[in-house]
């Protein structure tokens, strides 16, 4: 590989960029597929840590139940939205980026786990480009755009 290659500019490389774009379509696709099933059921079997820590004080008040039962009810909206973003992604994504937005508002209101806080912005925003490169995809690979229409639909009529 030379290094005007590897230096080369998305655009003049045409194939590549849509290959990319689909490569990462499919990493983040996989990725909030298998995250939030595996966080959902150790909801469940509370082998990574104990998830009630994580719950603010007002939102417990609100649900009805224990913090415990509030999580089993968490975890099971985690699954399911894992499941979603594998079998509809353009919506999966969207639903997982309101999911991680509530959580951020939880954890921001506790007064604490401020740098979790910062974590989950960061993959709200990679949720939004899931959701921004499977909606691409229904008219292609994601990442390509739709053919530009021919110079003579654009012209001017005078």
């Amino acid at each position: 590989m030379t290094a005007i290659r590897f230096f080369s500019v998305p655009e003049a490389r045409g194939d590549a960029t849509s290959t990319g774009a689909h490569q990462a379509f499919l990493l983040l696709r996989t990725v909030f597929t298998i995250a939030p099933i595996a966080f959902g059921l150790d909801k469940f079997l509370g082998l990574l840590t104990d998830w009630e820590q994580y719950l603010a004080p007002w939102i417990n008040d609100l649900v009805p139940g224990t913090a415990h039962q509030a999580m089993l009810a968490v975890g099971a909206v985690e699954i399911l939205a894992g499941v979603l973003v594998a079998v509809r992604p353009a919506i999966g994504g969207y639903v997982v980026a309101a999911w991680l937005l509530g959580i951020i508002v939880n954890l921001v209101s506790i007064g604490d786990y401020y740098d979790i806080a910062l974590r989950d912005f960061g993959l709200m925003i990679a949720a939004l480009a899931l959701a921004r490169l499977a909606a691409s995809a229904a008219g292609g690979a994601p990442g390509r755009h739709a053919p530009a229409p021919d110079a003579a639909e654009n012209h001017d009529a005078r």
